[in-house]
C-alpha cells in the first residue's frame, strides 16, 4: 500500500490506498471523506472526468460533496472512534475513522457484498490508520485536501489567521488529551491557539489580537511568531511572554494594535502548570464535577510597556482535571447568554474534541450566525501517568472517545449545517 502511495502523485495518494484495500477485500466501492473545517460535516472527495455530471463543488476533475452531520452512522463512527458496520440493502457498509493521535482527519467507507469477518474489519481499521499518515504526508504538497475542507471562501484575514494555527487541533498523549477550536467572526478578530509537545513538557497558548480584519491578523502574526521563535530557542515561559511583547511592540506601525494571551508550560510527569496571563480572561478548571475560574496574576497585554517584566503563576493539576482556556468572544455580547460553567458540567463525558465543537455550536446559536468577535477555546484533560501508558487502537484511545449512544448525541449536541 505504501509503495503504491509513493508511486502516485500527491493528489492521487488517497486513491492509491482506497484502491489497494478495495482490491484486497473485493469491495464494491471505497471512498474517503475528509473532515470539513467547520467540524460539522464530512466532505467526500471524488475524482470525476470533466464531462460527467456530479453533485458538489468542482475544481478541475475533483468534486467535493458536503455531508452535514445528522447524528447518523458517519458521525457516530467519528465520535466513538470505532469501526461501524451497517447493512444497507444487500450490501454491508464499513465505516472506519481515519485518525492520528486523536485528530479525526476523516472517514474511510467501503461496501462489501457479504458481512465482513472480524479479521476483515481489523484490516479496514489498519488501512484507515495508514490513510491518516498518507493524508498528513501528502497534504504538504497539494491544496486538494484543504480545498475540499473549505465549504466557504476565506478572506485574506482568515487565510493569515489559518496559517497561525497548529496543523492538528487535537493531540492525545499518555498523560493528557488536548483539543482546541476557533469560531471565526464575520470580520476576523485575531484569535489564535497553539501547542507544542516536548519530551517532558507541553507548551500551550491562546491569544487574542484586538481589532478586526487584516490589521488584527497581522498583530496576531507578530504575537504568535514571537512566542514560537522564543519557544524554539529554548526560552523560559516568562521569556516567551517578553519575546511576544517585544515582537508586537517593536514591529507594529505607530498607534497599532496589541494582543492579550494566556501561556502555559505543563510538566508532564507532575502536572504542575506554569502560567502567564497577559491581560486575558481567566481559564476555567473543571474538577470533581465543579467549574471555577482560576485566579491568576494579570500581566499587561503584549505590545504595551515594553520594559516592564512579566511574572508567572503556578497551578497544580490533578488526575481527572479539565482545564479550559478561552477568548473573550466566548464571554461577551451575545455569547454572554451562554452559561459556560453549566455547559461544561454537562459535557464531562465527552472527548475534548467534541467539547470544543459543542461549545462552538452553542456560541453560534446564542450569538450567531455571524459572530461579532472570534470565539476560541482550548480544552486540556489531565490524566497523569506520563510515559508509556497510552492504549490506542488505530490512532485513538477508545477509552477517551465520546459515546456513540444516539441518546447522548441528541442531548449533548444538536446537528448544524456547516458554516
Amino acid at each position: 500500500m505504501l509503495l503504491a502511495v509513493e508511486k502516485a502523485a500527491p493528489v492521487d495518494a488517497v486513491e492509491a490506498v482506497t484502491r489497494t484495500i478495495g482490491d484486497h477485500l473485493n469491495a464494491d466501492w471505497v471512498s474517503f471523506l475528509v473532515a470539513d473545517m467547520s467540524g460539522r460535516a464530512l466532505v467526500r472527495l471524488v475524482h470525476i472526468p470533466v464531462d460527467q455530471v456530479s453533485r458538489g463543488r468542482r475544481q478541475d476533475q475533483d468534486v467535493a460533496e458536503v455531508l452535514a452531520f445528522d447524528g447518523g452512522p458517519q458521525e457516530q463512527a467519528l465520535r466513538s472512534q470505532q469501526v461501524l458496520v451497517e447493512q444497507v440493502g444487500d450490501r454491508f457498509v464499513v465505516r472506519a475513522p481515519v485518525t492520528q493521535r486523536g485528530e479525526a482527519i476523516g472517514l474511510l467507507e467501503l461496501a462489501l457484498s457479504a458481512a465482513p469477518s472480524e479479521a476483515a474489519v481489523e484490516r479496514v481499521s489498519r488501512a484507515a490508520h495508514t490513510l491518516a499518515f498518507v493524508v498528513i504526508a501528502n497534504r504538504r504538497h497539494t491544496d486538494l485536501f484543504e480545498w475540499g475542507q473549505r465549504t466557504t471562501p476565506f478572506t485574506l484575514a482568515a487565510e493569515i489567521q489559518r496559517r497561525l494555527l497548529p496543523e492538528a487541533f487535537t493531540c492525545e498523549a499518555d498523560s493528557f488529551t488536548l483539543s482546541a477550536w476557533l469560531e471565526p467572526a464575520a470580520s476576523i478578530g485575531g484569535d489564535t491557539f497553539d501547542y507544542s509537545l516536548a519530551r517532558e513538557v507541553l507548551h500551550l497558548s491562546i491569544t487574542d489580537a484586538v481589532g478586526h480584519g487584516v490589521d488584527s491578523a497581522l498583530t496576531a502574526t507578530l504575537c504568535v511568531s514571537g512566542l514560537r521563535n522564543a519557544r524554539r530557542r529554548g526560552a523560559t515561559l516568562v521569556e516567551q511572554a517578553q519575546a511576544a511583547n517585544q515582537a508586537v511592540a517593536g514591529n507594529r506601525p505607530a498607534g497599532s494594535l496589541f494582543a492579550t494571551g494566556l501561556l502555559g508550560r505543563l510538566h508532564l510527569a507532575t502536572g504542575l502548570l506554569a502560567v502567564v496571563n497577559a491581560g486575558h480572561p481567566a481559564p476555567l478548571l473543571v474538577r470533581d464535577g465543579t467549574v471555577r475560574p482560576v485566579t491568576l496574576a494579570v500581566n499587561r497585554p503584549f505590545g504595551l510597556l515594553a520594559d516592564k517584566p512579566y511574572r508567572a503563576d503556578e497551578l497544580q493539576l490533578l488526575p481527572g482535571d479539565r482545564l479550559v482556556l478561552l477568548t473573550d468572544g466566548m464571554l461577551e455580547r451575545g455569547a454572554a447568554a451562554l452559561d459556560l460553567p453549566a455547559r461544561l458540567q454537562d459535557l464531562t463525558r465527552l472527548h475534548p474534541r467534541e467539547v470544543v465543537r459543542v461549545l462552538g455550536d452553542v456560541v453560534l446559536e446564542v450569538a450567531g450566525p455571524a459572530l461579532p468577535d472570534d470565539a476560541c477555546l482550548l480544552v486540556l484533560d489531565w490524566y497523569g501517568g506520563h510515559g508509556g501508558t497510552r492504549s490506542t487502537t488505530a490512532g485513538a484511545d477508545p477509552s477517551r472517545a465520546s459515546t456513540s449512544d444516539p441518546s447522548v448525541t441528541a442531548s449533548d449536541r444538536s446537528p448544524r449545517e456547516p458554516q
